[in-house]
């Protein structure tokens, strides 16, 4: 079979029409065309499947050509690779935020220049940090949210890149810019010029040019919080669920965050559901909340309840919550045990807590969830 014939009776083409089909998805011919796409890869990616060599599993010598994704916020980017990320039949691949895979890319040259090896004067960070990624045998790195505004970032990408497809590493990436746009105005951007180049090269650049910003279109006039305990508080938490799924239920998931799991009760088309304890009554920092925030575009949390002095831990966790998700842009929907202005009754925490009444308030508000997700990098903060 052909590789454009398996793009039209791919797997991540069918589970599109199986979504549309359940009502969850409204058919989108843009939506078509980029799954297709998807499903070349997927196929040329199966097609170099590791061969045995003397008993021992030998990775292609180069990758299939990857995809780059690039479409205005909101139009079915991260829905997209969920299926085709889902669809890859091997457990060689990895999926992970643009900004979080360089800040991984640093702290390991940070470490290899530290160490004995790293100061010898031929040492190459770069091809430190390579090499382990590489003999772990990676042929899929998928990276959502592509997008190159650092000069350290802008720097490397071209020798790391270079390296990476030599090793038979295959690129998929999302973007809200074509990969001219990357860097623009930058700093000394003729040097990044030829990364550009080599992307254009190594992946097919497709844009996803659907006219409906669907995510904007889940919380179009939506009540987004909900106020009290009883059971008609969960039943509308549960319809609000449903509308930003699409009907979809959804099912459980994880974030990995430096090294660890955070749990998802639940999640689905972009989107997860938590309840209050989940997120604020575990020992969780910013970083992990700047995890969720950069893997879901929208949040449901039931139940948050007033927090006074003997919810002092729960309170600070809350605030530095709010703050991830409204420093990304993420949508939220919620119940609250009591109305906004009666949440904080902690003296430990009233003045930060004034700062997170606000941003409830305009998290609420039709301007707020009409914007997209704002580009915003992981924070190192703890």
């Amino acid at each position: 079979m052909s590789s454009s014939t398996s793009a039209r009776n791919g797997p991540v083409l069918a589970a599109y029409h199986d979504l549309v089909a359940r009502g969850a998805l409204t058919p989108d011919p843009a939506q078509v065309e980029a799954a297709g796409q998807l499903d070349r890869v997927l196929h040329d990616l199966v097609a170099r499947k590791p061969k045995r060599v003397f008993g021992f599993f030998e990775k292609p010598a180069h990758g299939a050509r990857g995809l780059y994704l690039h479409g205005e916020v909101g139009r079915g980017k991260t829905m997209l690779m969920d299926l085709f990320f889902a669809a890859v039949p091997f457990a060689a691949k990895r999926r992970v935020h643009f900004h979080e895979f360089m800040d991984e890319v640093h702290a390991d040259i940070s470490a290899f220049r530290k160490s004995p090896r790293g100061k010898d004067d031929d040492a190459d960070p770069i091809e430190a940090v390579v090499k382990p990624i590489l003999k772990s045998g990676l042929r899929l790195l998928c990276l959502d949210e592509f997008h190159v505004h650092d000069i350290t970032n802008a720097m490397l990408l071209d020798r790391l890149f270079s390296k990476l497809f030599a090793g038979g590493v295959t690129l998929v990436a999302t973007s809200n810019v074509v990969p001219d746009g990357l860097y623009k105005d930058g700093l000394n951007r003729q040097l990044f010029l030829p990364f550009i180049a080599l992307l254009k090269e190594k992946t097919v650049v497709a844009g996803l040019p659907s006219e409906q910003d669907y995510r904007r279109l889940k919380f179009a006039g939506q009540h987004v919080f909900a106020f009290g305990t009883g059971p008609e508080v969960r039943d509308a938490m549960d319809q609000m669920w449903l509308r930003i799924t699409g009907g979809e239920p959804g099912a459980p998931a994880v974030v990995e965050s430096i090294g660890r799991k955070i749990h998802v009760p639940l999640a689905s088309m972009g989107a997860a559901r938590f309840g209050f304890s989940d997120l604020c009554e575990k020992p969780l920092g910013t970083r992990d909340f700047v995890r969720i925030a950069h893997q879901f575009d929208s949040l449901v949390i039931d139940g948050v309840p007033q927090m006074d002095r003997t919810k002092s831990d729960a309170a600070k966790r809350f605030i530095l919550l709010i703050d991830s998700l409204y420093d990304r842009g993420v949508k939220l929907a919620a119940s609250f045990a009591v109305p906004l202005e009666q949440l904080g009754a902690d003296d430990k925490t009233a003045f930060e807590f004034q700062r997170t009444l606000s941003r409830l308030t305009e998290m609420q508000s039709e301007e707020y969830l009409a914007k997209g997700l704002r580009d915003a990098a992981p924070s190192d903060a703890e």
